[in-house]
């Protein structure tokens, strides 16, 4: 098998995973036979440069496809507290590749009880370790096993291990917008049914097939995403070109592999950009009910399905208690659809709770609510 056929395989093989933890391994197995190791390490950090919790299931250390979580305890739980590299590969750029016994100091490999016995443990002396920005201000480290040959790192394993670092970011990031939508393990069909992400299905052409409420929701508003005779456009145009390659790379016309890719859309209303994913869908995720979907849209709103206190809303803004629900709904991402059912009422009457809102501080529709809402919160 030629290096681009590997390289497309594991592509093809993460974007299988995106959707389905259960795939991870075989792909965690793949990336492995591709780069010429005998396992790779996949963390996820939130909040301090130091925290490696894997925040996303099911990835961590896998040695050729089996899980080893005993080597990830013992390194989180004996070895990270006194692992002399990781203030020096935090202050890594993003994406660069580094050798292990570069993020130690002579006098460290020597005495260092993370390098010589975690290291050794581990089979990871002879090991890569890279840093990746990652969505939301988390940050994601990637590593290395020694590689399976003993003879040190060729120009080929460094250029598949390098060629592979913005799809690995781009699984991360897919699977941390399904996550934070509770949606991991959905299928593409079932995605239609979720109410904290907008979900579209595109056909070979790039043409809109099917959307959720939410994403038919943002079309409508039309603030940062539209549906433009059938296609997803962007109402500015710088993000419009920017837009269709990432449509046109997730789609197979051009014989070339298909690629997942993500961008922010800025929002006329000025609210925070949404974020667009992107991914091809292969024939297998298209066999479970999907037949002509050809790729996968999600679009992300930051802050969406965040709890807001209705209480402090009424406060800040004058409102009565059920006015105050409403509008934290509202700017918790929800639909009017959603409100109605949440409370019992008729769309109708969480419309006239709105039109009542909106008459009270002279706004023009549910945008500019969300703005208000969001600025007396954060002043609260």
């Amino acid at each position: 098998m030629s290096d681009q056929d590997a390289f497309e395989r594991v592509l093809a093989s993460l974007y299988d995973a995106m959707l389905d933890d259960a795939l991870w391994p075989a792909t965690s197995a793949l990336i492995d036979d591709a780069c010429g190791l005998q396992g790779n390490a996949l963390f996820i950090g939130e909040g301090p440069q130091d925290d490696v919790r894997v925040t996303a299931a099911g990835l961590g250390t896998y040695y050729r496809g089996e899980r080893r979580g005993d080597l990830d305890r013992t390194y989180l739980e004996v070895y990270h507290p006194i692992d002399e590299s990781i203030p020096r590969l935090r202050q890594l750029p993003d994406s660069r590749v580094v050798h292990i016994t570069d993020l130690y100091t002579a006098e460290e490999l020597k005495t260092s009880r993370t390098y010589n016995e975690g290291g050794r443990l581990a089979t990871m002396q002879d090991s890569l370790r890279v840093r990746l920005d990652g969505p939301s201000d988390s940050h994601i480290t990637w590593q290395t096993t020694d590689p399976v040959s003993g003879d040190g790192w060729g120009s080929a394993q460094l250029g598949m291990i390098q060629a592979l670092l913005p799809h690995i970011r781009q699984f991360v990031r897919v699977r941390q917008a399904l996550a934070e939508a509770e949606a991991l393990r959905a299928s593409v069909t079932s995605l239609l049914v979720n109410a904290r992400i907008g979900v579209i299905h595109l056909d070979w052409r790039g043409r809109i097939m099917e959307a959720n409420d939410r994403a038919r929701d943002l079309l409508r508003q039309g603030d940062g995403v539209v549906g433009l005779d059938g296609m997803l456009s962007a109402p500015r145009s710088a993000d419009q070109a920017r837009l269709d390659r990432l449509v046109a790379d997730a789609l197979p016309t051009s014989g070339a592999a298909v690629v997942s890719g993500s961008m922010p859309l800025s929002r006329p209303s000025g609210l925070p950009p949404l974020v667009v994913h992107v991914k091809p869908v292969d024939a297998r995720q298209r066999a479970a009910g999907a037949e002509r979907v050809a790729a996968l849209v999600l679009i992300t709103e930051p802050g969406h399905g965040t709890p807001i206190d209705p209480a402090l809303v009424s406060a800040a803004l004058g409102l009565t208690k059920t006015e105050g629900r409403i509008a934290a709904w509202v700017a918790e991402g929800r639909t009017v659809r959603e409100i109605a059912g949440l409370t019992g009422q008729t769309e109708g009457t969480v419309r006239w709770h709105l039109h009542t809102i909106y008459h009270k501080h002279d706004l023009a529709g549910q945008v500019a609510l969300v703005r208000l809402v969001l600025a007396a919160v954060r002043v609260a």
